[in-house]
């Protein structure tokens, strides 16, 4: 049996690895997976891959070319969720904040330094014409984390996934300003350099298991209130977000690491451009 290590956001995008593993779909291909769930997300898997403490992710698209251009000796194996992340823009209920053009000069809650929320923040005020040299954050890690810094006033606002962040907003903890969608996939599957090298046929065994769990993922029956249980969220709300998502079975393009190499350029989040095939497997 072949141990694999991957890590994913605890968030409703990986249920099809969980139903997968309650099938016994990767023992039946000799694979013992372990799952770790990373609740403050891109930048702590990135961190751990790093750290040999994972050997695959699932991973933002954004984030982890932003940490491969930086040295983090991985590649991408493939897209997972090939349609964009919807980002809400939240502050707490009791904000003066009312629209997002008012949080020029206001503190951002960051998951960690390089996370998606950290990208997307610098993205979401470039388009917006602010200066982006003049952003300010606050580490806060967790959800949970980003709550109390809003609610206590140490951060100002908090980009966060549109339906993971919903039961807050229902709550009257959070109010959501708007949304700001990704201009790229939001998830790829990641794997270290090193372990890709040594493994390539449980990865492509474990590939196939996957592709074929997501290509049928919307067809299961009643799987949206599964996902509406599981994840603690309104039915309606979860159909809204099953319309919106998209699961690939494909690598990702040499044109979208591009675009996203751009745009991360741009905003002088990486230094250089690299060759394509710096960032997927060959």
């Amino acid at each position: 049996m072949q141990k694999i290590r991957i890590g994913g956001v605890p968030e409703h995008f990986n249920l099809p690895w969980h139903l997968a593993m309650e099938d016994g779909l990767f023992e039946d291909i000799g694979i013992d997976l372990e799952w770790i769930d990373f609740p403050d997300g891109t930048g702590a898997m990135n961190r751990a891959l790093r750290n040999k403490e994972i050997d695959l992710a699932v991973i933002l698209t954004g984030g982890v070319i932003k940490d491969i251009a930086h040295g983090n000796p991985s590649k991408i194996l493939q897209l997972f969720v090939s349609s964009p992340l919807l980002w809400g823009v939240h502050v707490a209920s009791d904000s003066p904040f009312d629209n997002i053009d008012q949080l020029q000069h206001a503190k951002a809650a960051i998951s960690r330094y390089g996370s998606g929320s950290h990208v997307m923040a610098y993205v979401q005020a470039k388009q917006r014409g602010w200066d982006t040299t003049a952003l300010r954050f606050e580490e806060v890690q967790t959800l949970d984390n980003a709550v109390a810094a809003l609610t206590e006033g140490k951060a100002d606002y908090f980009m966060w996934e549109h339906f993971t962040t919903k039961p807050i907003v229902d709550a009257g903890i959070f109010r959501r300003l708007g949304d700001f969608p990704t201009p790229w996939s939001c998830f790829v599957i990641a794997g270290r350099e090193a372990f890709i090298a040594t493994h390539s046929q449980p990865i492509s065994d474990l590939l196939q298991v996957i592709n074929t769990v997501t290509s049928d993922f919307k067809q299961i029956p009643s799987i949206d209130r599964t996902l509406a249980h599981r994840y603690e969220q309104q039915l309606p709300d979860i159909q809204k977000w099953l319309e919106l998502t998209s699961w690939s079975q494909q690598q990702i393009t040499a044109e979208e690491i591009s675009l996203v190499q751009a745009r991360l350029l741009d905003l002088q989040m990486i230094d250089t451009v690299l060759d394509v095939s710096e960032y997927i497997k060959k």
